[in-house]
């Protein structure tokens, strides 16, 4: 009989994110994410899902949030033969099924789209989507909701409970309570993605307590984040600069969150006299609903937002200078489009995975591949990274230092490139936490 830890997905790595406990051979899986970078690589991994671990020996499933690192092999996960619930909180399987359902349309129109140039070239083509909107819908029939604070027994001898990770509309923490046949009795809590405070709309994340183990992302392992004040006056600069010279901004930004805490700054900004009137296109119809799934959502809301909503009947998702692209054609004649508008500079806001097009653009590539053909780049290409939804260094540190563990043993160092986990675990030791480890890749750890 015994406790054990395995990572099957973010060890070593940022995305896919997948842990497995086991308590007397009752598996729970925490996160079932997708791998994102270069195709071949990611489309591998996708299709081996949990490697040696089958689906169907999966008790349940919880789910921090989501993300598509994070949430995306779900459906792959129930289609091939999990049949258990999958535990998040309510806006989170709001937000979910709205991820999924369009992976499901991505990976169709991909195969379509590839099946046709494979054609063309006289070239065997048998690629097939992982899931499709079908597999979605069933999926989202085994999601069961649990408010914050409420703690629930999800098998024998295993009991959860939600905190806010201040990450994404409806993250968390989660705490897990489990004890084997033999009277062992462990807390093991689980970061998710943790959050940062003071981020507009989402309330600051909460604290852990008594736990014996603890496993942390460490995306920002080595890095510091900009101050939000300096962020702000970095956007407002970048937006003056490229409309008196008649130029656009493209701002690429997750749907979820990203492009909703975007479009809450550039109002802020509007308000306050420091950037010009001029459009602000969402050209994302994934990010328009999931905007809506924001207004449906108070409950997740700091005191700020939920006061603009509330006592002054203003809405932070809607002012007149932000248009939302709706369709295919909208899309493109933004293109065309010749009035200064939210596009000449390419202004980078979030963690760009290796091996993705953004993150080539970020490290100053001069020429890049779009569908095959090569272009080169001539935006003026700005960053402020001030806007993640990642707590850096820094910040988990302070967290962690405001979290009541006086018996935490270890902490396991998941979701990172190798340098910033090694970043993260030199800091950790620097400030005294307990024996962190980085966690290898299918590695089992006994607790």
């Amino acid at each position: 009989m015994s406790i054990t830890l395995r990572s099957l997905g973010a060890a070593g790595e940022v995305t896919g994110s997948k842990h497995l406990v086991e308590v007397d051979g009752t598996r729970i899986l925490v996160d079932c994410g997708a791998f994102q970078g270069r195709r071949a690589e990611s489309d591998a991994k996708n299709k081996a899902l949990l490697g040696d671990v089958p689906a169907q020996s999966i008790h349940a499933v919880v789910l921090t949030h989501a993300h598509f690192d994070h949430c995306g092999m779900l459906p792959l996960l129930v289609k091939r033969g999990f049949t258990g619930n999958i535990y998040s909180t309510s806006a989170t399987r709001d937000l979910a099924n709205l991820i999924m359902m369009d992976s499901a349309k991505i990976q169709a129109r991909d195969a379509d789209y590839l099946s046709r140039q494979a054609e063309k070239r006289g070239q065997k083509f048998d690629w097939k989507p992982l899931y499709d909107d079908f597999d979605v819908v069933k999926t989202m029939g085994q999601f069961v909701t649990i408010d914050y604070h409420r703690p629930l027994r999800i098998s024998d001898g295993l009991g959860i409970e939600f905190y806010d990770a201040g990450h994404i509309l409806g993250s968390s923490l989660v705490r897990m309570e489990m004890k084997d046949t033999q009277g062992k009795r462990l807390a093991v809590g689980f970061s998710g993605d943790l959050g940062r405070k003071d981020k507009p709309i989402i309330r600051d994340p909460e604290y852990l307590h008594a736990l014996d183990y603890l496993i942390l992302e460490s995306t920002y392992g080595l890095k510091l984040h900009e101050e939000t004040a300096q962020a702000l006056d970095h956007l407002a600069k970048v937006v003056n600069e490229t409309v008196s010279k008649g130029g656009k901004i493209i701002i690429p930004a997750f749907a979820v969150e990203r492009t909703q805490e975007l479009v809450f700054i550039l109002h802020l900004l509007l308000d306050q006299g420091k950037i010009p009137d001029v459009p602000i296109w969402v050209d994302s119809p994934m990010a328009i609903d999931a905007t809506a799934i924001f207004r449906l959502h108070p409950e997740c809301y700091d005191r700020e937002t939920h006061e603009a909503f509330t006592l002054h009947a203003k809405n932070p998702f809607g002012f007149a200078a932000l248009k939302f692209s709706r369709s295919v054609e909208e899309s493109k004649a933004l293109n065309a489009a010749k009035s200064p508008m939210i596009r000449n500079t390419l202004l980078i806001v979030g963690y760009m995975a290796e091996g993705t097009l953004g993150r080539k653009l970020k490290d100053g590539a001069a020429e890049v591949r779009i569908h095959g053909d090569f272009y080169p780049v001539r935006f003026n290409i700005e960053e402020i990274d001030a806007f993640s939804a990642h707590a850096d260094w820094k910040e988990t540190l302070q967290w962690l230092a405001s979290c009541k563990m006086p018996k935490l043993r270890k902490i396991f160092l998941v979701h990172g490139e190798a340098k910033a986990l090694e970043g993260m675990k030199e800091k950790l030791l620097s400030a005294g936490q307990p024996d962190p480890t980085i966690v290898k890749s299918g590695e089992s750890y006994s607790l």
